[in-house]
C-alpha cells in the first residue's frame, strides 16, 4: 500500500488548506496522484457541503478593500457556522483574498463563478466546507463606486463601512476612513433625508402622530411639532446631518467641510453580522 511521505502530505495541505490526516488519506486513497488526492478532497466537501446546506451560517468576517486608485470599493462577507471558525487566521487572510479578488466583479454571482486558483470561488467554498466541516457561504456583497472611496473594518471583522467622498483632496483618506468609521458605529439610514424612503418616513410619522394624540395635543398644532420631530429624526439617522463622533460639537457634514470647503460626502455601504 502506497504510503505518503511528510513531504507530499504537506504540499496537498498547502494546496488545498485541508487538515494533514485528510490529505494523508486522500493521498493514500489516491495512491499518490496528487490530482486524484485533491479531486478526493473536494467530494468530501461537497459531502459535508450536502449535509450542512441547512445550518444557519451567521459568523464569519466581513472584509472591505478598495482598489488602487480608491474609485471602487467592495465589501463582502465570509460566513461561517461559529465564531470560533470566524477568528481563525486562515479563515480570515481567505476572507481578504476573496475581498480582493471581489473588486474585479459586478455582482455576488459572477464573482461565485470567477476562477480562483484554478476552480471557482463557489467551488472553493464547498472545499472549505468540507475542510472546516462547517458550512462557508458568502453572505453580504455590497459594491461601490465614486471620486475617491475610503474604507473601516471594525476590530473583530464584524462590521465594515466604505463611504465615497466627491473628491480625492489633502486630507481626503483621513475623512474617508473617519466617515466610514462613523457609517459603522451609527448605522444611518440613508445618507440624508431625500434619500430616506418614505414608506420610513410615514410610518415614523404615524408613531409620532400616534403619540401625540394620547398626549392630547390640540390637533392644529400637532403637524408643527411632527415638523420638529421629523428634524430630530433626520439629525439622528442620516449620514450627514448626524453629530460626528469624533466631535459631538460638528456634524458629519460640517467635518467634511473642515477638511476642505468643497468636499461633499456622496454615499456609503455597510455591511454588519451582528
Amino acid at each position: 500500500m502506497y504510503t505518503p511521505v511528510a513531504a507530499d502530505v504537506a504540499k496537498l495541505r498547502n494546496i488545498t488548506g485541508a487538515g494533514m490526516m485528510d490529505c494523508k488519506k486522500a493521498l493514500v486513497e489516491a495512491e499518490g496522484d496528487f490530482d486524484k488526492a485533491i479531486e478526493n478532497l473536494r467530494k468530501k466537501g461537497q459531502k459535508v457541503a450536502a449535509n450542512r446546506a441547512d445550518r444557519e451560517s451567521t459568523e464569519g468576517a466581513v472584509i472591505a478593500k478598495v482598489n488602487e486608485d480608491n474609485t471602487m470599493g467592495v465589501i463582502i462577507a465570509l460566513n461561517s457556522e461559529t465564531d470560533f471558525v470566524a477568528k481563525n487566521d486562515s479563515f480570515v487572510e481567505l476572507a481578504h483574498e476573496l475581498a480582493e479578488q471581489a473588486l474585479a466583479y459586478a455582482d455576488k454571482e459572477e464573482f461565485l463563478e470567477s476562477d480562483f486558483h484554478g476552480i471557482t470561488v463557489a467551488q472553493k467554498l464547498v472545499e472549505q466546507t468540507g475542510v472546516i466541516g462547517e458550512k462557508i457561504e458568502i453572505g453580504s456583497f455590497q459594491r461601490i463606486e465614486g471620486p475617491f472611496l475610503g474604507a473601516y473594518i471594525h476590530a473583530g471583522n464584524k462590521i465594515a463601512a466604505i463611504t465615497s467622498l466627491s473628491a480625492n483632496v489633502d486630507g481626503a483618506i483621513e475623512a474617508a476612513k473617519s466617515v466610514s468609521m462613523q457609517v459603522a458605529a451609527m448605522n444611518p439610514l440613508a445618507l440624508d433625508e431625500t434619500m430616506v424612503s418614505q414608506e420610513t418616513v410615514d410610518k415614523e410619522l404615524d408613531i409620532e402622530r400616534e403619540l401625540l394624540t394620547k398626549e392630547g395635543k390640540p390637533a392644529n398644532i400637532i403637524d408643527n411639532i411632527l415638523k420638529g420631530k421629523m428634524q430630530k429624526f433626520y439629525k439622528d439617522n442620516t449620514l450627514i446631518h448626524q453629530p460626528f463622533i469624533k466631535d459631538s460639537g460638528m456634524s458629519v457634514a460640517d467635518y467634511v467641510k473642515s477638511v476642505n470647503s468643497d468636499l461633499k460626502v456622496l454615499g456609503f455601504v455597510r455591511v454588519s453580522l451582528t
